[in-house]
């Protein structure tokens, strides 16, 4: 058995990782990394698969895919609420459509995070902890390694997921767009028929009642296809960084988008989005709200987010 275990999900970025999938494996090989490869055949597989190989004392375990992807390994590092004791670090080779976490991690494409796990240093990074609620209308339990929100957010993933999966025609409106433009349009469309939602946040046992787009716990700095939507957050630090867009308009997200995406919005004037960092989050609203982490949509609120310090070590410059 060789050390590393590489999880692909040839399903990512609308099938375009599964294509791409030789052409990586060679750069891998080429670049004299000796692994073993398991393809994902359906949701969730990569987060079983990970934690096999995580009890079996694999040194390292590489997530190929998007952050979705990335997403379900790391889940495999825990059992429950709780890390599962493993010198096991994860790696990432990023291959989907959204790339988010990478950008945090600074790792601007293949190239660099084949290097990366080649020169094996790594990081040990905090992970945030999900409960919310199922569409079943039970308690679901989901660790994140970037960015969770509640509000448009969800609403945006949900539109980019239903044309990733949802027919021909919408395969093809999206596969052509790459990751930025593919959630940039799906935000633009999303804009079109949002309601902003009364909401109750409580922020380290502070709380606030208001009308909101979104509530943000941000474990990394993008996400949306690159839009730095918190510009100051550490994955090391211990804490989460909430940023809250209070009830913006038409005229409000015109102007918002644009310093989102180059995280110059924190002093957006108005007031209407608000910055602060805690342990904990809890967010509630008495309408249907979704909730995402890393691009996944496990739920809705009301939800509560927890950073758990230090519980992933990852493989990065």
């Amino acid at each position: 058995m060789r050390d590393v275990l590489v999880v692909v999900n040839p399903a990512a970025a609308a099938g375009r990782t599964g294509r791409a999938w030789s052409r990586l494996s060679a750069r891998l090989r080429a670049a004299g990394l000796e692994f073993d490869v398991a393809m994902t055949s359906w949701p969730g597989e990569a987060t079983e698969l990970a934690r096999r190989a995580v009890r079996a004392g694999r040194p390292v375990v590489v997530a190929v895919g998007g952050d979705g992807t990335v997403n379900e390994v790391a889940n495999g590092f825990f059992d429950g609420e709780e890390p599962i004791p493993t010198t096991t670090r994860l790696g990432v080779l990023p291959a989907g459509t959204g790339g988010d976490f990478r950008r945090t991690l600074g790792l601007p494409g293949p190239e660099a995070a084949v290097a990366a796990l080649c020169r094996g240093r790594s990081r040990r990074l905090d992970v945030g902890r999900l409960r919310c609620t199922a569409p079943g209308g039970s308690s679901m339990l989901r660790h994140f390694v970037n960015v969770a929100d509640a509000g448009i957010g969800g609403e945006v993933v949900a539109r980019v997921n239903r044309g990733r999966g949802g027919g021909e025609a919408k395969r093809l409106l999206w596969r052509p767009l790459g990751g930025e433009l593919t959630f940039l349009l799906a935000s633009l469309l999303t804009l079109v028929v949002w309601r902003n939602r009364p909401m109750r946040v409580v922020v380290d046992g502070e709380a606030r009642e208001l009308v909101a787009q979104q509530v943000v716990v941000a474990n990394g700095q993008y996400f949306g296809g690159g839009m730095r939507v918190a510009p100051l957050a550490r994955p090391d630090d211990g804490l989460l960084d909430v940023v809250i867009a209070g009830d913006l308009r038409w005229r409000d997200n015109l102007r918002a988008l644009t310093r989102v995406r180059r995280g110059t919005h924190l002093d957006l004037p108005g007031g209407k989005i608000s910055f602060t960092r805690a342990r904990r989050v809890e967010v509630s609203s008495p309408e249907p709200v979704r909730v995402d982490a890393d691009g996944e949509q496990p739920g809705s609120l009301p939800a509560v987010f927890e950073v758990v310090p230090g519980a992933l070590e990852v493989i990065c410059p």
